[in-house]
């Protein structure tokens, strides 16, 4: 009989430290989840306001040439990295598309640069092209390498510098908000 009290014991004992660890992870499952939450709204990482942009040449989907110095001619930009891999990109594109379409000046003042596998780039790629100047280009392209881009979705608005010279005027873009870009 001692053997059986002491096995009913050890067993509640164990389903009690299992029953703590289980909250703790739920709680822990919680915090990480209002982090993510919050991060989703967060400013991109990568890039300061106030960052220059670095000289680059590329030429566009609709074989438009694209240089450093032709970003901001007519303007502000809204500028995109975006990658089919990523499941945030696949959940911000319908929004940024419909973003884009509602800007003042059209397609000239917005650039999509979509970072991925030319096959699988072209496809995700393909939605943007009536909304946006969109550069397909492979991971460490020349237009990532020119903006200092690590991570995805990255979303900027660009602006000229008391020089003329591109630099990020915003790394927190809201999609849910009404556009007022300077012109």
């Amino acid at each position: 009989m001692p053997f059986l009290t002491a096995a009913v014991v050890l067993v509640g004992a164990l389903g009690a430290l299992n029953l703590v660890l289980v909250l703790g992870v739920v709680k822990r499952l919680r915090e990480h989840s209002a982090l993510l939450a919050v991060r989703r709204g967060a400013p991109s990482a990568d890039l300061e306001v106030g960052t220059r942009i670095g000289e680059f040449e590329t030429v566009t989907e609709a074989a438009e040439p694209l240089t450093r110095a032709s970003l901001t001619e007519a303007g502000d930009l809204l500028v995109a990295f975006l990658s089919p891999g990523c499941a945030p990109c696949v959940e911000k594109l319908p929004g940024f598309v419909a973003h884009a379409r509602s800007l003042p000046g059209g397609r000239r003042r917005v650039l999509a640069v979509v970072v991925g596998e030319p096959g699988e780039a072209a496809a995700f790629a393909a939605p943007l092209g009536p909304v946006a100047q969109v550069v397909v280009e492979e991971p460490n392209g020349a237009l990532s390498r020119a903006f200092g881009v690590h991570s995805y979705p990255t979303l900027l608005r660009i602006g000229p510098d008391a020089e003329g010279r591109p630099v990020v005027t915003s790394n927190a873009v809201d999609l849910t908000r009404p556009t007022a870009m300077a012109v």
